[in-house]
């Protein structure tokens, strides 16, 4: 689907921003203690094992299980930045810069073929 159709089924009942969710994780994992007593190994593991079950929910195209992972996911990656005493936005906006330039076309066999420069 486009993503606007998507991107307003899913956002329905959302209003917080980014960074007002990424807040209220951390203020979840505060008052658990996850930080700062939690290792960030843990989280990172957490988080591999969240993955795992995107992967599995992808492969059975389950969309309700396919969000829920995605979510988890994201929690994992705030707590191990947390702890890591990252700023989870600023590791995006660096990836995204790291990639912003980069050009080139997704072929319909999977393989990404970048422009000659």
């Amino acid at each position: 689907r486009p993503h606007q159709e998507w991107a307003h089924t899913e956002r329905e009942g959302t209003d917080m921003s980014f960074a007002a969710i990424e807040m209220k994780v951390i203020q979840w994992s505060e008052a658990r203690k996850i930080y700062p007593n939690g290792k960030p190994v843990s989280q990172l593991l957490k988080g591999m094992a969240e993955l795992g079950e995107l992967a599995d929910a992808e492969g059975k195209q389950d969309r309700e299980a396919i969000i829920d992972a995605v979510g988890d996911v994201m929690v994992c990656l705030t707590n191990y930045c947390l702890l890591h005493d990252l700023d989870l936005t600023a590791c995006y906006a660096h990836a995204y810069k790291q990639i912003k330039n980069r050009t080139g076309t997704l072929m319909p066999d999977g393989t990404f073929v970048r422009d000659r420069t």
